[in-house]
This record gives C-alpha cells, structure tokens and sequence, in this order.
C-alpha cells in the first residue's frame, strides 16, 4: 500500500505529526520500532511530562543552542499557548502551571498526554504499526519513494518524516538509528553528545549523601577558578555525583567546557539569601544559641540529614565536640561549607543516561520553513534529530512539537499542490 506520508519514530514529535497531517486529510503511516509508542514521553518529567514553557519567544531563544533563530519559523507556526490549546481542547487534558512557567497535565500523569496523542491520531485514521524498525531510505533514481524495514520489507510514501529521537534512553528506542541512517543519505551530523546529563565528581565521598535533596540552592561553574555560570532551584546528591534540575541545565556548559580540557568545579551555596556577612552573623548567633551543646546541635540547623556528618567530616570538626570549643579557623570552615563547597567535576554521565541529545543534524541543511532536507526532496526531519538542545523546563519538548506541526503543514500543503 502507498501513503501520502510515512513517520519514522511514535514518539511526542512522531505522533503530533502524525496526528495532524491525518487531520489534514492525508494517509499517513506511523512506524514505531518498540511494542508500545512514546514510551520516552511516558517518563518525561519524572513520569510528569513537562509539556512547554509560558516564557515568550524572545526567553524562549535564550534556553536553546547552537542556533535558536532556526526555530523562528516553527514557533511562529505552532508555539506554547497552542500546544496547551491543542492538548485541553483536542485531546481534552487539563493542564497547570508550576514555577518556572512549567506546564503540566493537572494529573501529573504523562501517560495523559500519551493515551491522547494515540487516540487523536486513531481518530484521524492514521495506522500505528509498532515493533517496526527501518534500516534505510528507499531512493529510487535519486528520488524519495519510501523506506525499508529491518525485515527488508518496503513502505511507500512520496513523504517522509523521521522522527527517530536522539541517543539518549536507548531502552525507550533513542538508539541513534535516525543519524545513522540520515548521514549515510548524506547528511552532515554534528557529534552527538550527552545534554541534560548528571555529572561524575573527583570526589568519590560523595556516595554518602546519595539520596539528598536540595531545594533552594544555588550552584556555580567554575572554570580554571573563575566563576562562569550558575542556577537556583534544586538539585540532589546520586552516587556518582551530581544531578538534579539546576544541575542538568548547567551540565550543557559543563559538557562543552569539558571537552575543551579545562578544570571544572561546581560550588553550592547551601543558604544563596543570605550574603557573607549575614551568614557570618547566623553562624556565631547558632554557636552562641547552643554554646552548651555538641557541635553537631548547630549543624542540624543548617542542613538534612546525611550532610551532618558529611560536614563535620569536610571541616574536620568531631560531631561530639563542645560548640563553646569551636575555634575561629573551624568556624571559617563551616562558613566556607556553606556557601561554597566544592566539587571536582570530571565527566557528564553517558549519553543513554542524559535527557536529551546535543548535535544531529546540521540545520544549514534543513529548510527552517518546511522541516525539509535540502539533501532529500520530500524528507523530512523534526525534533531531537536536528543539532538543537535546550534547558530543562519543558523547552526541548517545545522544539520537538514545533517542528512537527510545521513539518505536517508543509507537507499537505505539498501534497495538495
């Protein structure tokens, strides 16, 4: 059988698309290589889903790279205030918004939003096949007439969109397949690195604040010594390192940084509202308060559970200590603890552990008004596949409904004429 459209990848982009072109009135092919679509949008947001974000196009620019201007045409046609008209509306799930201009489904269910997508693209008589992989294009005298299957059968469409994801996630299918495939046809692939990743410490004591989590703190880049980003918000302590949603966004700095061979070091500054003096003065109001105490009396002021002893441990002062002994040097310490304690950063985690892939596909070879290759007549190529990364936030999510939208528009208006 032919179709008017093939997508490549069930995922959020794959099947917006998808959806849309049906809507459109096209016959249109979903081909999904796991048992299940959008298994990748199930755990977003911790299972969540982070939607969008409500910040206006010009913020928008400022949490994506390498080239967010690229983007200007799929914002234009399909951007945040549509994507939660089009999610309330059509696939009539309410939404919130958190801090941050987050938005969410009000369940906090992701699989709200799946469970959607697949009954709108039902509706729209799209046929979802699954356990379906692709192992190239079908060119035929230089021009697109479908793509093969891993099982060497062939599917036909005058369009194509691959959808494929990035690397990150293999399990949920994000195995790379989209670039491989893509760069035999061709295509130019910026490296494909973790974004969005956990970070690895020199310091391997770490392990012993697993499980910690931090909210209202403030952590810093430091490059060569200098001072070169930072975040406020959360974070929590893993085995290996770092991770949580302040460390993810600064993780994209931190992996370009590392590259490059520089000493990086990240800082947390457990109390950022209060400025050195101020701090200064809590500490010696808490050391005056339980004067007759152990030392240990002060730190569970300051900070949860395991991070007591991790302190005491850090400053060299015994838990048990009398707070009336503690000295002029140990109280810098813990000052110094405070609001800057220091870790050796020397690897991101790997990318099937990131959120989402940075490089792809090199946008000077995508038309940004259509989402076709300039490579490929009739192909085209949307969400994590394109060499575009962005903060945590629900920003990458953004990208990935954009450019679907715009890729199914472009595609019936070509198909009608």
């Amino acid at each position: 059988m032919k179709y008017d459209l093939i997508v490549v990848g069930g995922g959020a982009a794959g099947l917006l698309s998808a959806g849309h072109a049906g809507e459109l009135g096209l016959n249109v092919l979903v081909l999904e290589k796991m048992p299940r679509v959008a298994r990748k949008l199930r755990i977003t947001g911790k299972g969540r889903c982070n939607i969008t974000n409500t910040a206006p196009l010009n913020e928008y620019f400022k949490h994506i790279s390498p080239n967010p201007k690229f983007l200007y045409p799929a914002f234009k046609s399909f951007f945040n205030d549509d994507i939660v008209s089009f999610i309330e509306n059509t696939l009539h799930v309410p939404t919130k918004e958190e801090r941050g201009g987050r938005i969410f489904p009000v369940s906090d269910k992701a699989q709200d939003i799946v469970d959607g997508l697949y009954n709108w693209c039902i509706r729209n008589k799209v046929t979802i096949k699954t356990d379906t992989e692709i192992s190239n294009l079908l060119i035929f005298e230089e021009e697109l007439v479908g793509v093969l299957g891993t099982d060497e059968k062939e599917y036909y469409a005058k369009h194509v969109i691959m959808a494929t994801g990035g690397k990150s996630y293999p399990l949920t299918g994000s195995t790379g397949i989209g670039h491989r495939i893509l760069k035999e046809q061709g295509h130019k692939i910026s490296p494909l690195l973790p974004a969005l990743a956990p970070l690895n410490t020199k310091e391997t004591n770490i392990s012993d604040l697993m499980g910690v989590s931090l909210k209202n703190v403030s952590a810093s880049v430091y490059v060569n010594g200098k001072k070169h980003a930072s975040e406020f918000g959360e974070m929590l302590f893993a085995h290996f390192g770092l991770t949580g949603p302040i460390i993810l966004t600064l993780s994209r700095t931190v992996n370009k940084l590392l590259h490059r061979g520089d000493d990086i070091e990240i800082s947390i500054d457990f109390k950022p509202a209060l400025n050195d003096e101020v701090m200064k003065e809590r500490l010696l109001r808490e050391i005056e308060k339980f004067n007759k105490r152990r030392f240990d009396w002060v730190l569970k002021t300051l900070f949860p559970g395991k991070l007591v002893p991790f302190c005491a441990e850090y400053i060299k002062v015994p838990l048990e200590k009398p707070v009336s002994q503690i000295t002029a040097k140990e109280r810098t310490r813990l000052h110094r603890f405070c609001k800057d304690l220091r870790f050796h950063i020397t690897s991101t985690r790997p990318i099937e552990e990131a959120i989402v892939t940075a490089g792809g596909v090199h946008l000077n070879e995508i038309n940004q008004k259509t989402m076709e290759s300039k490579i490929i007549k009739g192909l085209y190529v949307v969400g994590e596949l394109l060499d575009l990364d962005a903060d945590t936030g629900g920003y990458n999510l953004q990208i990935a409904w954009s450019t679907a939208w715009l890729a199914a528009e472009s595609i019936a208006e070509d198909a009608k004429s």
